[in-house]
């Protein structure tokens, strides 16, 4: 009987599903390292709280990435690429303000949270814009996946 119990253990065990985390399937996670010298006057603007540059060098992220400052020492970089379908030539995101817009069925997001403001109540899957890590050191910030 012991036996039994535990071959049923083990098989709800198994049967869970493995992966926990919620990965977007229209975005490949690409490795790559950035280093944006805040000295340029390319990225002048990160030097002011709440004002978002648009870093398009090839090998950032699959159509690069949105960094912004959101606080003293604090900066969030997302992927530019529409999170909610495959890329394609209207899926490069564009600035508006602190929001971003997708060319392709007009979806905002914000770049203080990443998240969706105008998510459809239609029952299908959104993603949030996919987050790279930002770290400052000096003058020198840091973007990377």
């Amino acid at each position: 009987m012991k036996y039994l119990w535990g071959c049923l253990l083990l098989f709800f065990l198994l049967s869970c599903e493995s992966d926990p985390t919620n990965r977007n399937p229209y975005l490949q996670e690409v490795s790559f390292r950035f280093d944006l010298n805040l000295n340029l006057p390319l990225y002048n603007g990160l030097s002011t709280i709440g004002n978002p540059v648009y870093v398009g060098n090839n090998g950032v992220g699959t159509r690069g990435a949105f960094v912004m400052r959101t606080g003293g020492n604090t900066f969030f970089a997302f992927e530019a690429s529409c999170p909610n379908h495959a890329p394609s030539s209207c899926s490069t995101m564009t600035l508006d303000g602190q929001n971003v817009t997708c060319g392709c069925e007009g979806f905002t997001y914000s770049l203080f949270t990443g998240q969706q403001l105008d998510r459809p109540n239609d029952g299908n899957r959104y993603y949030d814009l996919l987050f790279y890590r930002a770290t400052q050191s000096g003058n020198t910030v840091t973007i990377s996946n």
